[in-house]
């Protein structure tokens, strides 16, 4: 059996793809939108790639089985265990009117990728229709599986979060009834034999749990020992309550990647190929397109093409982008031409697709001294805002998450996720000035740019929460219970 993880950084996600050195068949689990990796992945070890398949209807990316599908012909499988809401509903509808080879996977099905056997595990609470693979290679003689297939069941210290249909997609009332699904999975996983490798779909850094851990496998027995949530899995209301409580807002492009995922993807002719722009073309405006600025954050708050965003080409891109920038807006990028084809692949796998030119660093300066218009956005420090904020004599945001908000905030501060500002604008009074924090300084160097593009007279405070209370300024904890 060949087995690879094909892992993207940025988005902490990880598709696997597994092949028969027997017969030269390979199955690639839960691919992204840009499937030609996959396709390469194949090409490279002399195998024929003939099927994939889903563990769920993802919310953080857009799924590449369609895609897949519509290129190669491969045989898509898919769960069939989910509420009537929770169906895949594309299956049926090529791009030419025909239907796709598909198969829908019920709790106990098994199917075959030459000698490697793949059995349906039903495992519902992070999503209704989740489902894991227990992987046999019996086509090197074993007839026990080797591991599983976890999805966003079980992760390396965490477990899948039950809350997002109701936080991110809006479907309310319904994250109790997943934690106790989750809870059943999870005592089912209590059964399965130690020794059993466990391949989640995703790491560190992923917004699909609280807690991920950044090693890449884990084994059965390993997190029945370590992980968190497995460990109180005996405790039905101690599980119940880890799960559901802590949990990071979740970015607002998920809920757009899960009705996708669930209602079709859109096919891929090919992807973007933005034109490179020209001094010219950067005063003579874009339209109505955004301009996501890649560059540092002191070079971008001293200078950057009005309503452009600030998303750094680091581990924030494209999550940045994919919680400011609305469905089907165009987009022109501020980039290095060296990461341009890494970054339209990561927008792409959030469905940004309309990426239609890019603004090298080098254009920007050349335009800026030709007297190009740039706006900036103030920083300042702790000492120069102190004296107004502890007056109520400023407006302050605190776009942190809610739990950190609540173990320490500045006194009459409001608290928006930076993740979920888009949703909440309305709470803020329009066109108003606004003293914006985070821990650091990262996270409101995000919103400090959404905001301004918005209208608002954003100020970032340098150093964020920490450096006020390492000045020594006043802190309050919000009451137990208390809703922020």
């Amino acid at each position: 059996m060949l087995f690879r993880q094909i892992y993207d950084d940025r988005l902490a996600q990880a598709a696997y793809f597994i092949g028969c050195q027997r017969t030269g068949e390979a199955i690639v689990i839960d691919p992204e939108r840009d499937v030609d990796r996959y396709i390469n992945e194949a090409r490279k070890h002399g195998m024929r790639l003939v099927a994939c398949a889903e563990t769920h209807i993802h919310a953080d990316f857009l799924s590449g089985s369609r895609q897949l599908a519509e290129m190669t012909g491969v045989k898509v499988y898919v769960s069939d265990c989910g509420d009537a809401d929770w169906k895949y509903g594309w299956l049926e509808s090529r791009s030419d009117g025909g239907k796709y080879d598909a198969v829908r996977l019920r709790d106990g099905d098994v199917f075959r990728i030459g000698g490697i056997e793949f059995r349906v595990v039903h495992t519902p609470g992070h999503t209704p229709e989740h489902v894991s693979f227990l992987v046999t290679d019996r086509g090197g003689q074993a007839d026990q599986p080797m591991g599983l297939l976890s999805g966003d069941f079980v992760f390396v210290g965490d477990t899948g979060r039950p809350d997002l249909l109701e936080s991110a997609v809006g479907v309310l009332g319904s994250q109790e009834e997943s934690a106790k699904r989750l809870l059943i999975s999870a005592k089912q996983f209590l059964k399965l034999p130690e020794y059993l490798q466990v391949w989640p779909a995703h790491g560190a850094g992923s917004a699909c749990g609280k807690a991920l851990g950044a090693v890449p496998q884990t084994t059965v027995g390993y997190e029945k020992r370590f992980n968190p949530a497995i460990r109180l899995a005996g405790d039905d209301a101690a599980f119940l309550d880890y799960v559901l409580s802590g949990q990071p807002e979740p970015p607002m492009y998920f809920a757009q990647m899960k009705t996708l995922n669930r209602d079709g993807v859109p096919v891929l002719k090919e992807l973007p190929r933005p034109r490179v722009l020209t001094p010219r073309d950067v005063e003579d405006g874009h339209g109505d397109a955004v301009v996501l600025d890649t560059r540092p954050w002191r070079p971008f708050r001293e200078a950057h093409i009005p309503g452009a965003l600030f998303t750094p080409f680091d581990s924030s891109f494209p999550t940045v982008p994919g919680c400011y920038v609305e469905p089907g807006q165009d987009v022109v990028l501020l980039i290095d031409e060296r990461n341009l084809d890494v970054a339209v692949r990561l927008l792409v796998r959030i469905g940004i697709d309309e990426v239609i030119g890019f603004i090298t660093p080098e254009v920007f300066e050349e335009y800026r001294r030709a007297a190009g218009k740039v706006e900036s956005i103030d920083e300042l420090g702790v000492a120069q805002v102190a004296d107004s904020v502890n007056s109520a004599g400023a407006t302050v945001l605190d776009v942190r998450r809610m739990v950190e908000h609540m173990e320490g905030h500045i006194a009459g501060s409001t608290n928006i996720a930076h993740t979920r500002l888009m949703a909440r604008l309305k709470e803020l009074t329009p066109g108003s000035e606004l003293l914006v924090h985070c821990r650091s300084g990262v996270r409101s160097s995000y919103a400090c740019a959404y905001l301004k593009r918005q209208g608002f007279k954003p100020t970032n405070l340098a150093g964020g929460f920490l450096a006020w209370e390492k000045a020594g300024q006043p802190v309050e904890q919000a009451e137990r219970g208390a809703t922020v």
